[in-house]
């Protein structure tokens, strides 16, 4: 596949920005005051549980749902007004990827290459080379009534670079996917981004999943952007203002036994901690205002008290994930 032929200066350009993006349908506000900006070349993710105004928002950047306020751009145009122009810039795979069953794969994507406009030999070759990328090269003459729903998947993949977009929109790609094709998919996407400097948008409720490929990522919870940038800064940002919880477990080094009320008073006069809460059997959890994990081991080991678990409590994804993603709705 060809480099886009941007120049070094672009790396940083914005290619998709919303202000304000709003969409109601009646009184259910599925997006509410979307702020975004997404640069060239970055993987970025819509990260939320089913129903919070993922697949909206995508159909809003690509102009198939009008939005009931603000705006948005893509790559400088605006989708509301400009749908042929997006179109022709941008590749789009839905969830569920639609194909005529009675084609093979390669015929698929040859219809696609032609839809587009590109010359024959070129569409071949430009085919061919996708089949192989996205590992379909073995049943590219299989009807795609005879895929599996991985192959589908992959298929859908090869279908939006057929027209060498600038940037691609992926809802749920691994949806449906075994863990190794899932791993497969998301490596070759990885590759496409920093090969070509192409600017992916990913959405998923998946979070393992989008903590391994993605830059940057903003979670949607109920419509609204509750927090957005590198991933390892979420959790602050979502737990801001509210105390912070340490995990504690010990163990005697010296193979003896030390009190509950003892571990607690060593640990509650520390500068940052606000209570001590004994937790069953030799854990504990320290409430604080600051960071004191630092402060905990040293005055644990001075009492004679080995670690066996320290743990901040709130900043990790299985914490995100137990706070906001259990439940919801088909996307809206």
């Amino acid at each position: 596949m060809k480099m886009n032929g941007h120049h070094p200066e672009d790396a940083h350009e914005t290619v998709i920005e919303t202000q304000n993006l709003t969409k109601r349908y009646g009184d259910l506000v599925a997006v509410k005051g979307l702020n975004l900006k997404v640069k060239r070349g970055e993987i970025f993710g819509l990260l939320g549980p089913n129903g919070a105004g993922k697949t909206t928002t995508i159909l809003m950047l690509l102009g198939l749902t009008e939005p009931t306020g603000g705006s948005a751009r893509v790559l400088g145009h605006d989708p509301t007004r400009e749908v042929l122009e997006v179109k022709g810039l941008v590749g789009y795979m839905p969830e569920d990827v639609g194909y005529y069953e009675d084609l093979t794969g390669r015929e698929n994507l040859m219809y696609t290459a032609d839809l587009n406009g590109l010359p024959r030999q070129e569409a071949a070759a430009r085919v061919e080379r996708l089949l192989s990328q996205v590992g379909l090269a073995e049943v590219a003459d299989k009807r795609v009534e005879h895929y599996s729903h991985g192959m589908r998947q992959r298929l859908g993949l090869a279908d939006v670079l057929v027209k060498d977009p600038e940037i691609i929109i992926l809802d749920e790609p691994t949806q449906g996917i075994d863990p190794q094709g899932a791993q497969d998919l998301l490596k070759f996407i990885v590759r496409l981004s920093r090969e070509r400097q192409m600017t992916v948008l990913i959405s998923s409720h998946l979070l393992d999943q989008m903590q391994r490929i993605c830059d940057r990522v903003a979670i949607f919870v109920r419509g609204e952007v509750i927090a957005e940038g590198p991933i390892d800064t979420l959790g602050r940002q979502i737990m801001r203002g509210e105390s912070l919880v340490v995990e504690v477990e010990v163990a005697a080094r010296d193979g003896g036994t030390r009190s509950s009320r003892e571990i607690v008073e060593s640990l509650q006069d520390l500068p940052g901690v606000q209570k001590v809460e004994p937790s069953g059997g030799n854990h504990f959890l320290v409430h604080c205002s600051v960071d004191v994990r630092d402060r905990i081991a040293t005055q644990l080991v001075e009492k004679g008290l080995s670690l066996t678990h320290l743990r901040l409590r709130g900043y990790g994804l299985t914490d995100i994930y137990m706070r906001y993603f259990r439940g919801g709705e088909s996307d809206g």
